[in-house]
């Protein structure tokens, strides 16, 4: 059993240099401890997946554009998340509607070779199996 993830989750990626925050939809009806549950779903860049700050990943454009242009030197840029969702694995039992409840050990892919991480999922008291 892990913690169930909430709107306000820190999230970390392993090419940014600054952690996230969950943002989770006003939509959601299903609430964990008063705040609204994630689901696999909830992984749309820039709206459930805030900047982490610069990006490091040489398969970022701009950080490949920037690198090169400072001779080799690796020249962080500002970051723009291009997560594709569904967070994987999800909870295996726990369901909102027709998706998994998004917990502790679920990660999300980016496009640009990073993998999103929840390091605080919100949630103090609730388990999801």
């Amino acid at each position: 059993m892990t913690l169930a993830a909430v709107a306000g989750a820190t999230l970390i990626c392993s090419f940014g240099m600054a952690p996230s925050r969950l943002v989770v939809a006003p939509g959601h009806r299903f609430r964990i401890e008063g705040q609204m549950a994630a689901t696999v779903m909830d992984g749309v860049p820039l709206l459930n997946i805030q900047p982490f700050g610069m990006c490091r990943s040489l398969a970022n454009p701009t950080v490949a554009a920037a690198t090169s242009a400072a001779m080799g030197v690796l020249t962080p840029q500002p970051c723009v998340p291009a997560t594709q969702p569904p967070w994987q694995p999800g909870a295996k039992k726990a369901r909102v509607a027709v998706a998994a409840v998004l917990d502790a050990n679920c990660k999300c892919r980016c496009m640009w070779g990073g993998v999103v991480r929840i390091s605080m999922p919100q949630a103090v008291r609730t388990h999801v199996a």
